[in-house]
């Protein structure tokens, strides 16, 4: 996830839509960048700078999720929070981005290395020196040999599926590099493009120039790995630490300990506060009761960082105390259902505008929790925040949300079809999607679409359910429900997994729909070329088109959260990064 100068650039417009749409509802005004942020408070406060600023360390910080991550492994995980976690408490990584509210926050900075890289060969060969005294939990020193490692493991994509695949697509150039567990090099260091001429130094070899290639280094994904601890498929039991805490222990399904790194030196790490003494991440408990726990103080903050429950949003909207220790940030994602090209009637274009016109996007925004906490109604798959989006590209004209039931029927009758269809709807079992996926349910009803759903453990979800195309296919999945965020701030790192044909695997899959559109992966490549970023905004737009055309997604919300945070908390402020409370910067009070 995100930022090179260039692309700040790019984006700035866009950002600063996010900041002022993310400013709405509060009492404080927003600071322009560079102003002082500090000691702001009431609704909406860590959204515009940070409340309860402090440096006191000490205390337990108490977190919660229903749900297990998708992996502790950083090659493994997808999940925003995780990304988050990881970043925030374990996972160090070349760069990182800034650990700052506001458009600040967007900024990568140095953190295993000592500075930006050196970028010669035309933008093709990227150079890292690492920071002296960087360590493992277990006191041996990080090595660009390590840092190699750790990235060549993405590519052992037999063995820990489930991450973002962008650096096997940018570095593997025609080798069909294996990763390490089945790499014939004694070291197990032989891919070709990542060199370590020295345990200080690391050296990445591009084809072509890719002007987004910093972000890539700043996916936890990244980080080093000492081959002598790897685990394979096992390290997310207990991953090896290069951050401020270590896993004192995990208990899947249950809880998650963190305790201080008595090898991490904060003098060379000045990103992360590390303030509290231990962290414990409570999991498996129901989404009605973290709000419960939320609100009697319990609790510290829910991790999953997709707002309250429907039932616990009166109880914060309409009383002012709690309200003011509240924040709705526009989170960056989009609430969406992908809509399956190889399960039938989908194979048949006029079945998929059935659905974009059958859909009542209000009533799964209210599933969310309305305009307010839910979102705004989506009219295209490239959100707000990123360059490209174009507010005007609404072709199955949605933007009031209701349901067009002529038109519906009208394409129903296109494809051989006028009396409907059964199909299954996939869903996760946890948060606002099980609400969310019965609205579409009963929307779809009222045009003779029968959609059966099923739920699915969220920890799996995205991986093996729907990310695997054979289990879609035998499990006749039609309609997929998913939420995307940018891995980075551009359309490369927003739109380009969901909708590139080439990336389409049999495992850990993204582009659900299957798409395999020649036109869109041509306009894809052009777009990683351009140099020019309002160049390359504009050829994601006309790719936002043609996947629009294609009626294999159906956007519904731009996605908000109306999230509690513990008054006991400090340091809290909302990382445009992710589109939530900034975890490594979090302390208690008490």
């Amino acid at each position: 996830m995100r930022m090179r100068t260039g692309a700040l650039v790019a984006g700035s417009a866009a950002v600063a839509l996010v900041l002022s749409a993310c400013g709405s509802g509060g009492d404080d005004k927003t600071p322009s960048t560079g102003e002082s942020t500090a000691g702001v408070s009431g609704f909406n406060a860590a959204t515009k700078g940070v409340v309860n600023p402090s440096d006191k360390k000490g205390g337990t910080l108490k977190l919660v999720n229903h749900s297990d991550p998708d992996s502790f492994d950083p090659v493994r995980a997808y999940y925003a929070w995780v990304w988050n976690f990881q970043k925030g408490y374990y996972v160090r990584t070349l760069l990182t981005n800034a650990a700052k509210p506001g458009e600040d926050g967007l900024k990568l900075e140095a953190d295993l290395a000592e500075k930006l890289p050196e970028i010669t060969d035309g933008g093709k060969t990227y150079t890292f020196k690492l920071k002296a005294g960087v360590k493992f939990e277990d006191g041996s020193p990080i090595t660009s040999k390590d840092v190699k490692y750790g990235i060549e493991r993405v590519f052992a994509q037999d063995v820990l599926s489930g991450g973002p695949t962008y650096l096997v697509d940018v570095l593997d150039q025609g080798q069909k590099y294996p990763g390490p567990y089945k790499d014939t090099d004694p070291d197990k260091l032989g891919l070709k493009s990542v060199e370590t001429p020295d345990d200080t130094t690391i050296v990445f070899k591009l084809k072509e120039p890719l002007s987004d290639f910093n972000y890539l280094l700043a996916m936890p994904g990244a980080g080093p790995v000492q081959k002598a601890k790897d685990t394979g498929d096992k390290y997310g039991d207990k991953p090896v630490s290069t951050g401020p805490y270590k896993f004192q222990s995990y208990d899947p399904g249950k809880k998650a300990v963190l305790v201080r790194n008595e090898n991490w030196d904060p003098k060379t790490d000045t990103l992360r506060k590390a303030l509290p003494d231990q962290i414990d991440l409570t999991i498996g408990t129901a989404v009605e009761e973290i709000d419960n726990q939320l609100l009697s103080g319990d609790l510290d903050i829910d991790t999953a960082q997709t707002g309250v429950q429907q039932g616990a949003q009166p109880k914060i909207l309409l009383d002012a105390t709690k309200k003011a220790n509240a924040d709705t940030p526009t989170t960056g994602f989009i609430r969406y259902f992908s809509i399956s090209t190889k399960v039938p009637p989908f194979d048949n274009i006029h079945c998929r505008k059935a659905v974009q016109y059958a859909t009542d996007k209000i009533t799964m925004q209210t599933a969310r929790g309305g305009a307010e906490a839910g979102g705004d109604i989506a009219v295209n798959m490239l959100p707000p925040n990123i360059a490209g989006h174009d507010p005007a590209l609404d072709p199955y004209n949605t933007k009031s949300g209701k349901p067009q039931i002529d038109k519906a029927k009208e394409e129903l009758a296109a494809c051989g079809k006028p009396n409907g269809f059964d199909t299954v709807i996939a869903t996760r079992n946890a948060g606002k999607e099980p609400k969310t996926a019965e609205a579409l349910q009963a929307a779809l009803k009222n045009v003779g679409i029968n959609a059966r759903l099923d739920p699915t453990d969220a920890s799996l979800y995205f991986r093996s359910t729907i990310g695997a195309p054979s289990n879609v296919k035998a499990k006749g999945y039609g309609l997929m429900m998913a939420g995307w965020g940018a891995d980075f701030p551009t359309g490369y790192g927003f739109l380009s997994i969901l909708v590139d044909g080439r990336t389409i695997s049999q495992s850990g899959n993204n582009n659900y729909a299957e798409l395999d559109n020649p036109e869109v992966n041509k306009l894809i490549d052009e777009a990683k070329a351009a140099t020019d970023p309002k160049a390359a905004a504009d050829i994601w737009g006309k790719i936002n088109k043609i996947v629009m055309d294609e009626a294999v997604m159906v956007p519904f919300v731009y996605d908000k959260a109306l999230n509690y945070r513990n008054p006991r908390l400090t340091n809290v402020f909302v990382t445009e990064y992710y589109g939530m409370y900034d975890f490594s910067s979090l302390g208690v009070s008490s």
